[in-house]
């Protein structure tokens, strides 16, 4: 916060102190007054966002109003965000949570200029040291979201100690990315923030806003660029990684010219290009980064909406959620034609699905949001091979080749603390573990070797949990602040079976 921001914050501060509450009542300033004298100079006038997140219902979706009130009232913690509560009654409080939760009358644009106007450069990356100023093995570092405290802990996979930890931006998106050779990462945040990381110095590199609110981002296999997906605006954002300067700002329509937010943009290795889903139309994009027109748009319908969805390794069959259909379904992208049915209800959650060898055959595996099951499809005749019953719906599955197993959590319902692991020759749970009972258990991830599995504790009292990946037992246990996924260079960079890409 500025130096005039903070005069300004103290002055009405102490004018709403020294009045007191009973004085105020005559002409108490409104909701939206009440907004700008106490919010704006962080989270900005327009509630676009500043050094604080933007307050839009499209970004606060992760915060329960319950939650937002307390924020308010007591402030958070490790964050410039103070509590109000001697400042502001209680209903002056909940006014302010009905305001930011309202919708703006008109939707927020964020322009080329905008885009450009935000860019930090924190170390110029010509300064950057030629070998890592740590000793750990670059490769199986794990790039941990504490989304408790918004901080990023740089985890080494040997020792599972901490070799740097930072403040991150707010509500960060779990999904971190690194560049071809392991060395940066890419973090990305609901608010639209894009921050590169430098994991030889150990320093942050340079930051953009890519946009307002944010799904998810991507980068290209030759290293080059980060495709940026966006809710608001309805953009697919291109930067460069060297300094994320902008590239192309596309304004994401459907052939019949219908404005479509993007659910999630993903690069596909062998394709050499950056594959898009649509949230609001039937299309999925495709933009290839080389060749002789480098990220032109290819616009193929495929007459359902894929909000979620999979890929096979060769990364040209997409399996799809179909949201106006019973079944899912799988498109192939070279044909440009629907080729097969899923039998999958229930809400499957593709985007956190497997794929390993079953009997011979490549198959996939996909836990179920709103069912106890987990599906696992033959990737050749698309046929369920087999439905395998848990204690309840789950959100998350990883395995890896090195190991014979699978791991599932259960998430949502009174079951949230197990974690089944699977057998992936049998198809059958071997073990059910409850690392924390009663509190949430998560997000498997593997080191590079796949000889140990890290298990979040998804509370803010939370934990990494980490266990032999053959016995199952406990190895060691990592306090952390609601830790919500973990991230490990090797087996993100070589798109390894059983994470998710």
């Amino acid at each position: 916060m500025n130096k005039n921001a903070i005069v300004f914050a103290l002055i009405f501060t102490a004018l709403f102190v020294s009045l007191g509450p009973v004085q105020l009542k005559a002409d108490e300033p409104t909701v939206a007054q009440q907004y700008t004298i106490h919010c704006a100079a962080c989270h900005g006038g327009d509630r676009l966002g500043g050094i604080g997140p933007a307050l839009l219902p499209e970004n606060l979706k992760r915060l329960r109003t319950k939650a937002a009130t307390s924020v308010i009232t007591s402030g958070r913690p490790s964050t410039q965000m103070p509590g109000f509560e001697q400042v502001l009654s209680s209903e002056q409080i909940k006014g302010l949570v009905e305001y930011i939760y309202s919708p703006l009358e008109q939707l927020p644009t964020w322009s080329d200029k905008d885009i450009v106007s935000s860019r930090i450069i924190h170390t110029d990356p010509a300064t950057l040291p030629e070998k890592p100023v740590h000793k750990s093995d670059l490769l199986n570092l794990f790039t941990v979201v504490e989304s408790g405290d918004h901080h990023v802990t740089i985890l080494d996979g040997d020792t599972m100690e901490s070799i740097w930890r930072f403040q991150s931006r707010f509500a960060l998106h779990g999904g971190a990315k690194y560049s071809p050779d392991g060395r940066f990462v890419f973090l990305g945040s609901r608010d639209g923030w894009i921050s590169k990381y430098d994991l030889y110095s150990l320093k942050i590199v340079a930051e953009v806003r890519a946009g307002i609110n944010t799904r998810n981002i991507a980068i290209s296999s030759d290293g080059k660029y980060v495709a940026v997906g966006n809710y608001l605006p309805n953009s697919l954002v291109i930067l460069y990684t060297h300094d994320l300067s902008l590239v192309k700002n596309i304004d994401v329509k459907g052939k019949d010219g219908t404005s479509s937010r993007v659910s999630a943009v993903y690069n596909a290795p062998p394709r050499n290009s950056f594959l898009v889903a649509l949230k609001d139309v039937t299309e999925i994009w495709e933009l290839p980064y080389d060749g002789e027109t480098p990220l032109a748009v290819e616009q193929i319908e495929v007459g359902d909406y894929f909000d979620d969805f999979f890929f096979d390794q060769s990364y040209s069959n997409v399996m799809g959620a179909a949201r106006n259909a019973k079944k899912g379904m799988v498109f192939n992208l070279d044909k440009q034609e629907k080729v097969a049915s899923l039998d999958l209800t229930s809400m499957p959650h593709l985007g956190s699905g497997i794929t390993f060898e079953y009997d011979g055959r490549q198959v996939m595996a996909t836990p179920h949001i709103k069912e106890g099951v987990l599906s696992v499809i033959d990737m050749e005749n698309w046929q369920t091979v087999k439905k395998i019953k848990t204690k309840g719906p789950g959100f998350f599955m990883r395995s890896h080749d090195n190991t014979p197993y699978a791991w599932s959590d259960v998430f949502f319902g009174p079951h949230k603390d197990v974690m089944h692991v699977i057998d992936k020759n049998t198809l059958e749970i071997v073990k059910t573990l409850r690392p924390a009972p009663g509190k949430t258990a998560a997000h498997v991830e593997f080191t590079r070797d796949g000889k140990y599995a890290l298990v979040s504790i998804w509370e803010y009292d939370g934990a990494l949990v980490v266990y032999d990946a053959s016995t199952f037992e406990e190895v060691k246990r990592i306090p952390m602040k609601k830790p919500v996924g973990k991230y490990n260079v090797y087996n993100k960079i070589t798109y390894e079976r059983g994470t998710s890409h």
